[in-house]
């Protein structure tokens, strides 16, 4: 049996019958519930960004530090990738339907409240439930399209899942643009949910079946990996988030965090690789398209987060836009994405296609798009960046959507649909962390070390230059100088990507 016909549903025959027997036929009820938990993920993925890009005037507005601003911002991010490795197993225990009513209620009542918090610290405990929520929402879309979707068309369907990575992130500067310099009330950037929400609410209790709900699951938790697994990943956040702050292992607490993460991530591997019941099914990783293919996916997800944070760091630090104008050059590569997804899962389907070409040529393009933005000077505005943007909106479906195929197309079972939602979703939010932290420690070195060779040139030269021209051109060649990183990381990228192991297209849908 191929890898392909795994993908696209011939599994083993106990399995095939027990898929029958979970999943019901394909209809406009159940693709409604399925729509609501597309809508879901996106809503928890701009809500993170959006919220993001926001604190500045959220702090300002209620009288916070900065540190506690920063901070408000590492709590959502440390409490939403805690919950992704284990959000599915609790889903297939208390019923999906049930558990994504639940958190999606918890996320709506958290967005609610969040801008009558009395304090610092019902901030804090608000948006650390929010998280949470967040967090568990967005694994369950790739399990429910894995386990739901004909095989005639769950490509599709990770082509949909695909723009929670590439079409939410770059829409969310539009929304945190709209509510801060549009309607000017910066209490819109939590309550933009809750409209939304409501529909999500709508559509997934419409829409989905109620399964039976599996307390005897809980008997068989692994008690070891839910203690140490989400706690781990949890202070791995904060590292990544507050490193930068705190000078990073110059600091006791950066130092002990990032010690204490790497143990309890490593009691949680050990726990989950031998319980019988686990959260995530690590042993998937001996298959090549997975240790190969997923530090693949980590490596084009931090250069996808650095084309996204470089051009906007660029015109707020050197132009001093303000989000409402730098908000068209994240829209560039959104709004194509809509249709963009389902081509390049349509393109898959024919024979002449090879997905691991395909994810090169998106790298390639991807790589281009980072050398063109290393050719940044300081007066590039918007229009300037439109080529590199234009290049990461074609290249980023081109390298995520057939990756997504090559690596899902090695499950042997839907059962494992699952397993495999909850460790993808977690490498991408992490990988999403890791990458800002990292573009954010490249400006801050890079503009240091750029201002340094300016400020000794011009005192050789005997000049006096203006000390904001200096930093500003230093910036800007800290900005390039990511850029060539990126380009350089993108194009390393092609040569694991043409080792993976080769899959057939999936068979196309039979006519009627």
């Amino acid at each position: 049996m191929t890898a392909a016909a795994s993908v696209a549903g011939a599994a083993p025959a106990a399995d095939a019958r027990q898929a029958v027997a979970v999943a019901p036929v394909w209809n406009l009820r159940l693709a409604t519930g399925l729509a609501g938990i597309l809508i879901a993920a996106m809503m928890s993925g701009l809500n993170d960004r959006v919220t993001g890009v926001t604190l500045t005037d959220v702090a300002g507005a209620r009288g916070l530090a900065g540190d506690d601003a920063h901070l408000l911002g590492t709590i959502y991010a440390a409490t939403q990738l805690g919950a992704m490795p284990i959000a599915s197993w609790f889903a297939a225990t208390f019923s999906l339907r049930r558990f994504l009513l639940a958190i999606t209620l918890v996320f709506l009542t958290s967005a609610l409240l969040l801008p009558l918090a009395p304090n610092f610290g019902w901030l804090l405990a608000l948006r650390a439930v929010q998280g949470v929520a967040g967090g568990a929402m967005v694994p369950l879309l790739m399990g429910a399209a894995l386990r739901f979707l004909p095989p005639a068309i769950k490509l599709q369907g990770l082509g949909f899942y695909s723009l929670t990575a590439t079409f939410s992130p770059n829409l969310a500067l539009w929304f945190a643009a709209s509510w801060m310099d549009g309607w000017n009330d910066w209490r819109l950037t939590y309550w933009q949910v809750i409209p939304v929400g409501l529909i999500v609410l709508a559509m997934v209790g419409w829409g989905l079946p109620q399964d039976p709900v599996k307390p005897e699951r809980l008997r068989e938790i692994d008690g070891l990996g839910l203690a140490s697994g989400p706690l781990g990943l949890m202070l791995l956040a904060f590292v990544a988030e507050e490193g930068e702050r705190l000078d990073w292992f110059h600091s006791p607490l950066i130092l002990g965090a990032a010690l204490a993460s790497a143990a309890l991530i490593g009691i949680f591997v050990i726990s989950e690789w031998h319980h019988p019941q686990p959260f995530m099914k690590l042993q998937m990783l001996s298959r090549r398209n997975f240790w190969l293919g997923l530090p693949l996916f980590v490596g084009i997800l931090m250069v996808v987060v650095a084309s996204a944070l470089l051009p906007a760091a660029h015109l707020a630090e050197v132009q001093h836009f303000r989000p409402l104008q730098i908000a068209p050059i994240g829209l560039i590569i959104s709004l194509p994405q809509i249709l963009l997804a389902p081509l390049v899962s349509a393109l898959l389907y024919h024979r002449w296609v090879d997905a691991r070409h395909v994810i090169a040529m998106g790298l390639a393009l991807i790589a281009t798009s980072c050398w063109l933005g290393a050719q940044v000077t300081d007066g590039w505005m918007v229009r300037e960046f439109w080529l590199a943007q234009a290049c990461q909106m074609i290249g980023q479906p081109l390298a995520i959507v057939p990756f997504l195929y090559v690596s899902v197309s090695t499950l042997i079972s839907p059962t494992e649909g699952a397993l495999y939602a909850g460790l993808i979703n977690t490498l991408k939010t992490l990988a999403s962390v890791i990458g800002a932290a990292l573009v954010e420690r490249l400006l801050v070195t890079g503009t240091a070390a750029h201002l340094s060779i300016l400020a000794d040139r011009a005192g050789r030269l005997a000049q006096h230059e203006n000390p904001t021209l200096l930093e500003t051109q230093a910036i800007t060649g800290a900005i390039a100088d990511a850029y060539g990183l990126a380009a350089c990381l993108a194009a390393l990228l092609i040569i694991p990507t043409l080792a993976l192991k080769h899959v057939p297209p999936p068979p196309p849908a039979k006519k009627a």
